[in-house]
């Protein structure tokens, strides 16, 4: 019993370990004033960006304009999409990917964009991620995370990331391509647990991560991250969670926003997903493993989760 202070940090710090995130894209704009661009809306994933000289303003819908100088890091979560402005006043934004850009490869290109006044350098980059403990912890964030503005610690770990980033994508080399992906990686983590030190602190604010964080209800979370086929029943998370039937449910909708078999069903669901994306799990090995009597019934209640069949998530993610 004299470990149970503990295990609320425990249940973070797995999900911080389990996060499995890759960079889809990244690109090294220099933009002349006056400009204005639009970063359309991706499903499933973060947008980053780092001013590395000049400044810039980050525009999210219904939002102020964020002012970003050479260091801050913006994150954009949700997969929403927004502008990066020379100035409040700027516009119309034009779409980035429809832009003439200098291709270096699939993933990474550079950018000269806007008019003949000052100049903004900027590392712009995508991370998507079919993890389902990132996307629980995706959902939890903040519209826009901004580190170094003071509502978030920009810690000497982050801004030595955003240095070698910076030093990568500045002097091209042998390698720097690689580089810089990993170290994309690495800079969404480091901000993300950045907040979650300092933003995060359980304020009954964050949902799901308020919810991981409870004692109770974070026991029973974490029995059906691992063990997500097993037989549970609202009697059996309540024995977990060392509560009554009636108050656990009620605690877990009220913290979740849900009732603890539908966060079930759809966490089941993320991991059918996760791991038909990678292109080597059968709908019939799934159903076994996810507790599903038969694979008909498993494909059923995917395709009513997701909208997609199995099979179509699985030939997607072998050709991506």
């Amino acid at each position: 019993m004299t470990a149970a202070p503990h295990r609320t940090g425990d249940r973070l710090a797995r999900v911080l370990h389990s996060l499995r995130m890759r960079s889809t894209f990244y690109c090294h704009a220099e933009v002349r004033e006056p400009w204005a661009l639009e970063m359309p809306a991706i499903a499933d994933s973060i947008s980053f960006h780092v001013p590395t000289s000049g400044v810039c303003w980050l525009a999210l819908p219904d939002a102020d304009p964020i002012e970003l100088r050479p260091g801050d890091l913006a994150l954009v979560p949700h997969g929403r999409g927004h502008d990066l402005l020379s100035s409040p006043e700027a516009g119309p934004s034009a779409r980035v990917d429809l832009l003439p850009q200098h291709y270096l490869s699939p993933q990474y290109s550079t950018l000269r964009h806007g008019d003949d006044g000052r100049v903004t350098d900027l590392i712009c980059g995508i991370v998507a991620f079919d993890d389902p403990a990132a996307r629980e912890l995706m959902g939890a964030l903040p519209a826009s995370l901004v580190v170094g503005d003071g509502s978030v610690t920009a810690t000497a770990a982050i801004r030595d990331t955003l240095r070698l980033m910076a030093g990568e994508l500045s002097r091209p080399q042998f390698g720097g391509e690689a580089v810089a992906s990993r170290l994309a990686d690495v800079l969404v983590v480091q901000a993300i647990r950045s907040w979650l030190a300092h933003d995060a602190a359980g304020d009954g604010t964050a949902g799901w991560l308020s919810a991981l964080q409870d004692e109770r209800i974070g026991r029973a979370i974490e029995a059906m991250h691992d063990d997500p086929g097993a037989e549970w029943t609202l009697d059996g998370l309540a024995r977990v969670a060392t509560m009554s039937r009636s108050a656990f449910s009620a605690r877990f909708t009220g913290l979740v926003g849900e009732s603890p078999i539908a966060y079930l069903t759809r966490w089941r669901m993320n991991v059918a997903r996760a791991r038909l994306s990678e292109g080597d799990t059968t709908a019939a090995q799934l159903a076994g493993e996810l507790g599903y009597r038969s694979e008909a019934a498993f494909h059923r209640a995917f395709t009513r989760a997701t909208g997609s069949t199995p099979g179509s998530v699985r030939t997607q993610g072998r050709g991506s």
